[in-house]
């Protein structure tokens, strides 16, 4: 199907697709450890950027990528500067500047893979965080100033600092969630 028969037929759909090459892909449901890793880091970073010009989404918010090639749904999107909407659109952001993807086996391969190659792709794009959900640890890539990209790891007691000045603590983000239940590897 082409994106606009995508977008028209999703926009009706029980739950979410990603969209890759024509074709619609179904989004599973998160792990309860999931889920209360993409509410800390939600939280994180709404905190952090209280009184900036930068504004965090939640994991409904579908993205633009590759030139409307695909459309994907981050664990959370950060945009600065003004909300910019996919021509045509109410629903479809075209400028993240973060994008957190919270790793679970059955999509670790794809967001490693097709869904970083996209980001890269998104000018606006600054940070790209991957939160893994079976030890404290968080993997940053960041856009440099001339367009390379830096990666770093953080983990248990240490902290990183986004693009926009956000600081976070994997402490902060993993507090409270390991005793939870994740999906198996």
């Amino acid at each position: 199907m082409s994106p606009a028969e995508f977008l028209s037929w999703e926009r009706t759909q029980p739950n979410r697709h990603e969209y890759y090459g024509g074709e619609a892909f179904a989004m599973a449901g998160g792990s309860p450890r999931h889920n209360a890793l993409v509410a800390n880091i939600t939280a994180v970073l709404v905190t952090g950027l209280r009184g900036s010009p930068c504004q965090v989404l939640s994991s409904d918010q579908r993205i633009a990528v590759r030139d409307a090639e695909a459309y994907v749904y981050a664990d959370a999107t950060v945009f600065c500067g003004g909300l910019h909407l996919q021509p045509g659109t109410s629903d479809v952001l075209d400028n993240p500047n973060a994008v957190v993807e919270v790793l679970s086996p059955s999509t670790e391969a794809h967001d490693r893979g097709l869904k970083w190659e996209g980001y890269r792709r998104i000018t606006s794009v600054r940070d790209y965080l991957l939160v893994s959900q079976h030890v404290p640890r968080i993997e940053h890539y960041r856009r440099e100033s001339d367009g390379s990209w830096h990666y770093e790891v953080a983990e248990a007691g240490e902290r990183l600092t986004l693009s926009n000045g956000v600081v976070l603590s994997v402490d902060e983000v993993f507090s409270g969630v390991m005793d939870l239940a994740a999906e198996e590897r």
